[in-house]
């Protein structure tokens, strides 16, 4: 996750009120998901799965945002349309491999 990723400041909501600013909300909280990507990115996990994850937690999370990001991403990284529209019924659909579906379970717990 770059700085880029992690700046919803130009998004607003609904009602055109732009969206928290947490870089300077909480400057410290910030570096720390940061910190928390680089490891993440350098875990050895495979991008497809993390993108699925991300996507999935913003899906539970329900931020229009971070969804919209996260659709992007996976769709550039070659993720399926069928993949993307049916992950918020993961556990109804044959699509997910088994090491997917765990990571998937696990991200529910989580989030």
């Amino acid at each position: 996750m770059t700085t880029a990723t992690l700046s919803p400041t130009t998004a607003s909501l609904p009602t055109g009120q732009p969206r928290l600013n947490y870089r300077e909300a909480s400057p410290a909280a910030f570096q720390g998901m940061l910190a928390l990507q680089k490891a993440v990115n350098q875990s050895g996990l495979e991008k497809s799965l993390l993108d699925l994850v991300k996507l999935r937690a913003s899906l539970l999370n329900r931020c229009a945002y971070c969804i919209e990001m996260h659709v992007r991403e996976a769709r550039a990284g070659g993720e399926s349309e069928e993949r993307l529209y049916l992950l918020s019924a993961w556990e109804e659909t044959a699509l997910y491999t088994a090491r997917e579906r765990a990571a998937l379970r696990w991200t529910e717990a989580l989030t």
